[in-house]
């Protein structure tokens, strides 16, 4: 059997490394258009912010080791042209001779990859303007910031990569301003979770421009002028980060069906609408794993299964890609930011019947030093408790709870099954209550109707006639630093002894800092006769959400 796969990196050299444990006699070619078969594409920024130092560690195989390991021939600088399906033939251009030349194959694996998305704006070829997609893309960005030492740059769009890149060129020295078109930063998060890192991004130093596009770039001696539907910008090194698109040329001009974003239209074993042809990675369109929607989530962790799954299905093996739930975590300077499943505006246009729930946790024992909160937006299904997204943002111990979390989505698991998980616990590492276990506690509180709940928003639009009380639960300390206008004051530990003190023919809105002690204040209300609503993630959530929202209005 001859296996010729279109393009390296997670996907195709994945599929490779698996066809050959599966096959030892089996024909493998690799055609890999640029100079390398597989390397660290998550840790490009990383090589020009300096935390990378050495180039060798961006390249993860190359064609001799992959030879070496795995006898496959791996012709870098190598071409696809054209595909053939009636005759399964490729055209092929040797770029190091120029020669032209037809290869043909038993199966075809395609995995050419995205490219970024350029937006066709004025002065955008100028050499300091520039993308991130590739080791040369990498090793441009970084040459061009030793010789030069450019004092400021403008990234435009605010994600992932975006943000990533923000911070490294913060770390080489640059004043770093960040344009995101949309209304927040980081798109798998909702809003008021992307709040918490824009605030943060705003304390160390990122200028960020929100709800406004780039409409031009004006090359200048000095600089670049970047003109913005409202304002006007001056920089050194300008940066495009505003998505990536699927590369998929080779294979429309070869009638193999794709969507209307280009996107490679698969099975659940990586097969395209051509016989013997599989497709994988940043370039196919993927099911959403809780929707059931089609959808697009360029990620490596997906494109290394999907590899593995096609070369699986080519040898025999009956298995399947059941689909992506976009598990991604971030780094920021020191904080983390992490997401799996869907987000909240997902589940509206989905038309779930879904609720979230804030909670406000510690990475570990809060007597053991060096806690940190962490922040954590889940959104589950009302009826059953099904978990059907996470958003978290923290510093230690983000990627763990995601994980067990995105674990947890991949099960079907609810938030009873939460309550139930035996994970481990020591004080340096977490508390003998996980995040993740309050999380199932919390939704299990309002499932069993326990407690009502009531979100930052809703504060806006109580009435302020009197009709409602707003209650505040916190220390002395804690109120005097800053409080919801409105809200009257008794410390938890007076509540009980000062009942009186509040009209039971209204309702209560009771705020603490995380939720957890107001908790605890509405069990004491409710079973005294009052009606009373916690106030999800708290007071602490309340405030960074609505100064962050005041900050960008002025």
């Amino acid at each position: 059997m001859k296996v010729v796969i279109i393009g390296g990196v997670a996907g195709g050299a994945s599929a490779a490394a698996r066809l050959r444990r599966l096959d030892e006699d089996a024909q493998i070619i690799i055609l890999e258009r640029g100079q390398y078969i597989s390397y660290a594409n998550c840790g490009l920024p990383y090589y020009v912010g300096g935390v990378i130092t050495e180039e060798s560690n961006l390249t993860l195989q190359t064609p001799q080791s992959f030879y070496e390991r795995f006898r496959i021939d791996v012709r870098t600088n190598t071409e696809a042209i054209e595909i053939h399906t009636g005759d399964k033939k490729i055209t092929v251009c040797n770029h190091n001779t120029g020669e032209l030349y037809q290869e043909t194959y038993d199966k075809l694996i395609l995995s050419p990859g995205a490219e970024p998305i350029k937006p066709n704006l004025p002065g955008s070829d100028d050499n300091r303007v520039f993308t991130l997609r590739t080791v040369p893309d990498t090793l441009k960005i970084r040459a061009y910031v030793e010789q030069n030492k450019p004092k400021s740059a403008v990234v435009i769009g605010g994600g992932y990569i975006g943000m990533e890149m923000a911070e490294n060129l913060k770390h080489a020295g640059l004043d770093v301003t960040v344009v995101e078109m949309a209304e927040h930063i980081i798109a798998p998060l909702d809003s008021d979770m992307a709040s918490l890192v824009q605030h943060y991004a705003r304390e160390n130093g990122i200028r960020l421009i929100l709800k406004n596009g780039v409409q031009a770039l004006i090359p200048a001696k000095s600089h670049i002028e970047v003109q913005l539907s409202h304002g006007t910008l001056n920089a050194d090194l300008v940066l495009m980060s505003v998505g990536v698109k699927p590369e998929t040329a080779i294979a429309q001009k070869a009638e193999i069906s794709c969507n209307s974003r280009g996107a490679i239209l698969v099975d659940e074993h990586m097969r395209t609408s051509k016989p013997d042809i599989y497709a994988v990675g940043d370039a196919i369109a993927v099911t959403n794993f809780v929707t059931k929607q089609e959808t697009y989530i360029p990620l490596a962790g997906p494109a290394n299964k999907q590899g593995r799954i096609a070369a699986d299905h080519i040898c025999g093996r009956n298995v399947s890609f059941k689909g992506t739930q976009g598990t991604s975590v971030l780094k920021l300077f020191d904080m983390t930011v992490a997401t799996t499943g869907i987000h909240e505006l997902q589940a509206k246009q989905s038309n779930l019947d879904y609720d979230t729930i804030i909670t406000y946790s510690p990475s570990h024992a809060t007597y053991y030093p060096n806690a940190k909160n962490m922040m954590i937006k889940t959104i589950f299904e009302k009826q059953s408790g099904k978990i059907l997204g996470a958003q978290l943002v923290g510093y230690k111990g983000v990627d763990k709870r995601c994980d067990v979390l995105a674990t947890a989505i991949r099960a079907g698991m609810t938030a009873y099954d939460l309550t139930e998980l035996e994970l481990a616990y020591a004080p340096p590492f977490s508390s003998a209550k996980d995040p993740v276990n309050m999380i199932g506690f919390a939704i299990e509180n309002i499932l069993t109707g326990l407690v009502k709940k009531h979100h930052w928003y809703d504060i806006a639009k109580l009435p302020k006639d009197g009709s409602v009380i707003l209650l505040d639960v916190r220390t002395d300390k804690e109120y005097e630093a800053g409080a919801i206008e409105g809200s009257i004051h008794i410390p938890l530990n007076q509540l009980r002894d000062r009942l009186h003190e509040l009209d039971v023919s209204k309702t209560i809105y009771v705020n603490c800092r995380s939720g957890q002690r107001s908790y605890i204040a509405c069990r004491i209300l409710t079973q005294h006769g009052f009606a009373c609503s916690n106030l999800s993630g708290g007071y602490e959530f309340y405030h960074a959400v609505t100064s962050e929202q005041q900050d960008e209005r002025n």
